[in-house]
């Protein structure tokens, strides 16, 4: 099948429509990764959230077969700051700034707030995909010279597109974060059965001293109503305005949430004494559940390890699921069964007085973080010896 040359850019993913864009991004290979679904982005679009007067403009790239049809996508926003992105280019931007360059605008393939891995290059099942994904970038190059952004990234791309993006001249990144894995447990006795027994002790003890207070509630498809989504919300404000001041998201991205996308949410709610008091939401892919926002109005001993951590693990092993991954951050994860995992980020510096520095910078911090990834999984691993 024969592919366009020209790339289009849509300024809403709504121009480019739900059925086209989902011809792409749920082609198989991707496995059902709910955050580059039409419905999720779009979703982000419609409540304020990832549009232009918030920083994040979109400009999404298509590509067409020789019928016309959409046979390839990249979500791409044209962003004024660095936030919401969680892989940190904030020194690249104060060095390039102090050197008399301009690092705003610059272009971001990502889904937008979340750090979590992903296809960015979307193909559809039936298409080339090494000639679409090269359209695709090449694309977003040619946005980049002509909007004069700085420079490109692909932030938290799957590890093979990322290791293509090297082969294109991209600069690569990469990072850290704590995934649990499913060894094929059959409940959440078994796993702790392969952990150290003080480990195991500890968690029982967390576990025991979490749920005393509390009633423990997962929602998910029809069972999610407007009244949780305003309970969470207002966890979600609490914490997000402790954390990073100004939070990211809006009232009406939950509820658009819960419209759309009602069975690949996971809700897990407590409530003290009929009153709701802390939350975590989780998004279902095929076979990754994804950790992404905690929040709570009291403050109880190990709820947030109880909710966010052991909840998940026991949902992920009840539904088959290979693996829970509990967003950005965070070494106790390690006691709790997350070991650390890399995640990838690539990235095109359009000056080269600013390329050289990051390329020598990026060589080093790689070296430096696989070592830290196996240091900290021989040192602090829960898991038995040999288990």
């Amino acid at each position: 099948m024969s592919l366009k040359p020209a790339v289009n850019v849509s300024r809403r993913i709504a121009d480019i429509g739900r059925e086209a864009w989902d011809a792409c991004a749920r082609n198989p290979a991707h496995l059902g990764n709910p955050f580059i679904h039409y419905d999720f982005l779009d979703a982000l679009e419609a409540a304020g959230c990832a549009v232009e007067r918030q920083g994040w403009g979109p400009h999404h790239l298509s590509v067409e077969d020789e019928a016309g049809r959409v046979a390839a996508v990249m979500p791409l926003y044209l962003k004024s700051h660095s936030q919401g992105e969680y892989v940190f280019d904030h020194a690249w931007a104060d060095a390039y700034e102090r050197a008399g360059g301009s690092y705003y605008p610059k272009l971001l393939s990502a889904a937008p707030f979340t750090p979590a891995t992903g296809p960015r290059l979307l193909v559809r099942p039936d298409v080339p995909a090494g000639e679409a994904r090269a359209l695709l970038l090449g694309g977003a190059l040619t946005v980049c010279e002509r909007y004069g952004a700085s420079s490109l990234h692909v932030n938290f791309p799957t590890e093979a597109e990322w290791r293509w993006m090297g082969d294109q001249g991209l600069g690569l990144r990469e990072g850290q974060q704590y995934h649990w894995r499913n060894r094929g447990y059959r409940d959440f006795e078994d796993f702790l059965g392969a952990l150290s027994s003080g480990r195991r002790k500890t968690i029982r003890r967390e576990r025991r001293e979490a749920q005393a207070p509390v009633e423990i509630v997962r929602l998910t498809g029809g069972d999610l109503t407007e009244e949780h989504w305003d309970a969470f919300f207002g966890f979600y404000m609490d914490t997000g305005s402790r954390k990073w001041g100004r939070p990211y998201l809006t009232r009406p991205f939950f509820s658009l949430l819960g419209e759309r996308m009602a069975d690949r949410v996971l809700l897990v709610m407590a409530r003290r004494e009929g009153r709701w008091v802390a939350g975590a939401l989780n998004l279902i892919g095929d076979d990754c559940l994804y950790g992404r926002h905690w929040g709570c109005v009291e403050e109880i001993p190990f709820l947030h390890f109880e909710l966010c951590y052991y909840q998940a693990i026991e949902w992920a092993i009840a539904q088959g699921l290979e693996r829970v991954e509990a967003g950005a951050q965070g070494q106790h994860k390690i006691a709790r069964g997350y070991l650390p995992t890399p995640v990838y980020s690539a990235h095109y510096i359009a000056d080269p007085a600013l390329r050289g520095p990051v390329e020598r910078f990026l060589e080093q911090e790689r070296a430096g973080v696989e070592e830290e990834i196996e240091w900290l999984a021989e040192e602090f691993s829960p898991f038995r010896q040999g288990g």
